[in-house]
C-alpha cells in the first residue's frame, strides 16, 4: 500500500503531551476487571488530612467500565460511558465542552489528541469524532479493549489479539495493519498502546514492542515476562495499561506475573521483578507503584526495582490503577473512596469520598485538577486546598 505523507508523529505526540475461546477463558479474563472477592476489606484507620484537598466541580456521564480510560489533552479531559456516551470537560472548571453518543455500547476508549477523539464499540466499530461530531466509523476485523491512540493525524488501534492497525484520522482511510498469529487466549483488558518519540510502543505476549508508525514494521522488542505453566490459562502473559514513563524509561505490569521497566532509547531491559497484580502501574522519577489483586500495594524504586515499601492497609478494597502525584500515591476503591498514601512509606495522607458506586477507572491529573470517574458515571474534580 502506498503511504500518504503525514504530519510528524513525534511532533504531534509531544504537543498532545478474550480470553475468546471458551466460557472458562472469558471468566478468567473478567476477574481482571470486576473482582468477585468477597473477603472483608481491612478496616480503615481514622482519617488525618495531612494534605488538603477540596472538591471543585462535578459532572455526570453514565456508567463506566475499567477499559474506558479517561484521556487528558492539556486541560481537557475526555471520557466515555459503557452505553456509548462521550463528553469532554474543562478540568479547571468542570465546564462541558461537548457531548455525543455513538449509538452503541463501548468496549474501549477514549483516545484523543485534543482534536479527534476515538472509541471502539462492542460491535467492533472504530468511531472517530471531532468536537463531538462523528467524522467516520470503520468496522474492525477483531474486537478491541485498549483505548485507541490518536497521534500524528493518525488513529492507531490495538485489537484483542494484540495486532495493530493505523488509519488516517481525518478520512478513516486504512494506512497499514499487522497480521498476527495470536495466542490461543487473549486478555479482555486494556493493553499497552502509546507513543515514544517517533515510535509506536505496544505490548505483545509480555513484551514491549516498538513499531514504525508509518508502516507498521518492527523496530525492537524487549520482554518483561515470558509464558510459563502447562496450559493456556497458566501461560497467558500480557502487558496491561497503564504505563509509567519518565524520560526514556517505560514501566508496566505483565498480568499476574511481573512489573518491569525498559529503556526505550536503547531497547534494553532495566529491571523486572515478580509481581502478581492485575492492573497497571503509575510512577515518577523515584518510584513505580501498583496493587496486587488482593489490594496489597507495593512501591518499587524506579532505579533498580528494589522494594521501597509495601502496605496492606487497603487490602481487599478493590483498588483501581493508581496515580502517583507529587508526594502521594492515589487509589480509588470499590466503595468510591479516594485514598492518598505517602509516596515515601505508604502512610495515609488523606482520604475522601465520592459516592458508593466504586471507582475502577484510573484517576487522572489535568493541570492542577485530579479527575475521578465513578462506576455509576459521576465525575469529580479535586484541587489542592
Amino acid at each position: 500500500m502506498k503511504h500518504q505523507a503525514l504530519p510528524s508523529f513525534a511532533a504531534a505526540t509531544a504537543a498532545a503531551k478474550v480470553l475468546t475461546v471458551s466460557a472458562v477463558a472469558l471468566a478468567v479474563a473478567g476477574c481482571s476487571l470486576f473482582s468477585s472477592d468477597k473477603r472483608k476489606p481491612v478496616e480503615l484507620e481514622p482519617n488525618v488530612a495531612l494534605i488538603g484537598v477540596k472538591q471543585t466541580w462535578t459532572q455526570r456521564i453514565d456508567k463506566a467500565n475499567p477499559t474506558l480510560v479517561m484521556n487528558v489533552s492539556g486541560n481537557v479531559v475526555t471520557m466515555g460511558s459503557a452505553d456509548g456516551q462521550l463528553a469532554a470537560v474543562n478540568a479547571d472548571t468542570g465546564a462541558e465542552l461537548w457531548r455525543a453518543n455513538v449509538g452503541q455500547k463501548l468496549s474501549a476508549g477514549v483516545g484523543s489528541d485534543g482534536k479527534w477523539a476515538a472509541v471502539v464499540t462492542e460491535g467492533g466499530d472504530l468511531v472517530v469524532l471531532s468536537q463531538g461530531k462523528e467524522q467516520w466509523r470503520k468496522r474492525l476485523s477483531n474486537r478491541a479493549y485498549t483505548a485507541p491512540l490518536v497521534a500524528g493525524a493518525r488513529v492507531f488501534v490495538q485489537s484483542a489479539d494484540r495486532s495493530v492497525s493505523a488509519y488516517d484520522a481525518a478520512t478513516g482511510n486504512p494506512l497499514w495493519s499487522q497480521s498476527k498469529t495470536g495466542e490461543s487466549l487473549v486478555l479482555r483488558q486494556s493493553g499497552v498502546l502509546m507513543a515514544y518519540k517517533d515510535t509506536l510502543v505496544t505490548g505483545v505476549s509480555g513484551r514491549f514492542v516498538g513499531i514504525d508508525p508509518n508502516n507498521g514494521s518492527l523496530r525492537w522488542e524487549v520482554p518483561i515476562a515470558s509464558p510459563r505453566g502447562t496450559n493456556d490459562v497458566e501461560r497467558l502473559v500480557e502487558l496491561v495499561g497503564g504505563v509509567s514513563r519518565v524520560g526514556s524509561v517505560l514501566c508496566t505490569r505483565a498480568y499476574q506475573m511481573a512489573v518491569g521497566c525498559i529503556d526505550a532509547d536503547t531497547a534494553q531491559l532495566r529491571w523486572t521483578v515478580r509481581a502478581e497484580g492485575l492492573n497497571g502501574v503509575s510512577g515518577d522519577d523515584e518510584v513505580v507503584a501498583g496493587a496486587d489483586g488482593n489490594g496489597v500495594i507495593t512501591a518499587w524504586a524506579r532505579d533498580g526495582g528494589s522494594v521501597a515499601w509495601t502496605s496492606s492497609r487497603l487490602k481487599y478494597r478493590k483498588l483501581s490503577q493508581p496515580l502517583v502525584l507529587g508526594r502521594s500515591v492515589i487509589f480509588g476503591d470499590g466503595n468510591g473512596v479516594v485514598h492518598m498514601l505517602s509516596k515515601k512509606d505508604g502512610s495515609p495522607l488523606n482520604r475522601f469520598a465520592t459516592n458508593n458506586s466504586g471507582i475502577s477507572v484510573a484517576p487522572v491529573i489535568a493541570g492542577n485538577t485530579m479527575v475521578v470517574q465513578t462506576n455509576d458515571g459521576a465525575v469529580y474534580g479535586f484541587q489542592p486546598d
